[in-house]
């Protein structure tokens, strides 16, 4: 659960959406489209929504000290509950070992939930709603999340309008590329419709993790046909699409095997139909939350164990998940990770192995490998917030001015910053295996 202290606020429950979310999110409901064009409606219709107008919008509170809420935005209902409870756990706790202090500046947080029980995860009007929500919360100074791409690309340039900004927000856990580098059509300028950036992430992005994916499974599994499935979403289809434009490159084959439907009772056929074209691989683009756990079972149940001839590889959407390392047909999966996992994280002296060991002391377990660069991020605003006259403007413009979070304080042991896309200036990929019921460090991956 997520534990309160002084410095974190209570969870809010957030109602139905009106107003900007009909003109950010059209008639769709979610990312679970059937085509990347539809994908990009729902973007492109948040991008044309009407700036909150100066009347709507907050006021900036003035400078010279006072006090400020960073946001926190994450999916607290569904299988990314137990992820995202982590996450808020650990921004309060690097907030709280900060003094609750950015300089001058006294900070508070407060969570957002932008998912709904129906969906069982992030829903679209709830992000666009909360979006604007944060622009017109006076004391709201930048925004911290969202967990999933989909949400952020719905957020981002509601944020970007915002008449006193652009707001900033950064990702813990962002990994569509589209969102601050060229990707699907439009993108990123969709998101930016001041033109000026306001977005960043913690993390290493979708083109870097499948294509490590795809070597993975040649270099090291020598692997040579590979069936690879997305969920349909922003984050499935770019990190499935990754991992084959690399296995094209490597001469690795691939047996497109398009989106599975979350709200199927099971994918034998899927499983079927591929075994006639003989796989030896098996690539689930995607996350948990869309019905994973069971694709895993039907994998296993038609083409065997992951130590058999037919191995299962995946990427970081099915990190962290509890109920997935406790699976018994997800034993010896491969999973990829965009970073460094939390017993690598231990090995590093100073600030890291402190945080990690900090949060155990006070969670009794450590925390899934996406909580610590939530930490990471409330460390970068913090850093952009005390160098900032106290305006989101402001703000917003010295995250993007060369501010870095050194790596004798950092929690995740290096040196860190943003560059002029808003992509973090670090980057580490891993390669995971669940092995008795636990997520263990296999290896690191180099990037190209």
């Amino acid at each position: 659960m997520i534990k309160n202290r002084k410095t974190s606020a209570k969870l809010v429950a957030l109602i139905a959406a009106a107003g900007l979310i009909g003109a950010a999110c059209g008639g769709s409901d979610g990312e679970t489209a059937d085509t990347a064009a539809a994908d990009e409606a729902v973007t492109t219709e948040a991008a044309d929504a009407p700036a909150a107008t100066e009347a709507e919008a907050a006021e900036a509170p003035e400078a010279g000290g006072g006090g400020f809420v960073i946001a926190l935005e994450v999916p607290l209902q569904g299988a990314s509950k137990d992820a995202s409870e982590a996450a808020v756990n650990a921004a309060n706790l690097a907030l709280e070992q900060a003094g609750g202090k950015a300089g001058a500046y006294t900070i508070t947080t407060k969570t957002y939930d932008n998912s709904t029980a129906a969906k069982g995860g992030w829903d679209d009007a709830t992000c666009a709603k909360n979006a604007a929500d944060h622009v017109a919360a006076a004391d709201e100074i930048a925004v911290l999340g969202p967990y999933n791409s989909g949400c952020g690309k719905i957020m981002v340039p509601v944020l970007n309008q915002d008449p006193t900004g652009p707001m900033l927000i950064v990702s813990h856990a962002n990994t569509n590329p589209g969102l601050t580098k060229a990707w699907d059509p439009g993108e990123p300028e969709i998101f930016y419709p001041t033109g000026t950036r306001n977005y960043g992430r913690m993390i290493a992005t979708d083109d870097f993790q499948g294509a490590a994916g795809a070597q993975f499974a040649q270099k090291e599994l020598g692997l040579k046909n590979c069936l690879v499935l997305d969920d349909g979403q922003t984050y499935g289809v770019g990190v499935a699409t990754a991992f084959k434009s690399e296995a094209e490159k490597l001469g690795l084959g691939v047996i497109d095997g398009g989106s599975w439907d979350a709200k199927q009772p099971n994918y034998t056929a899927i499983f079927e139909k591929a075994a006639a074209d003989s796989p030896d691989c098996v690539y689930l683009g995607g996350i948990n939350d869309n019905n994973g756990e069971q694709l895993i079972r039907d994998k296993v149940a038609v083409l065997g164990a992951n130590t058999g001839d037919v191995k299962l590889i995946a990427p970081d959407g099915f990190s962290g998940y509890p109920t997935v390392q406790e699976l018994a047909e997800a034993q010896d999966m491969y999973i990829t990770f965009a970073g460094l996992p939390t017993s690598e994280l231990q090995k590093i002296e100073g600030a890291a192995a402190d945080f990690v060991n900090a949060y155990i002391a006070e969670y009794g377990e450590p925390a899934s490998f996406y909580a610590w660069y939530a930490a990471a991020a409330m460390q970068f605003l913090l850093k952009t917030i005390e160098a900032s006259d106290g305006t989101r403007a402001d703000v917003n413009a010295k995250a993007f001015s060369g501010i870095t979070v050194p790596a004798e304080e950092s929690v995740i042991g290096k040196e860190f910053g943003l560059d002029a896309n808003g992509d973090i200036t670090i980057k580490d990929m891993s390669i995971n295996v669940l092995t008795g019921n636990s997520e263990t460090y296999l290896k690191p991956w180099p990037l190209g």
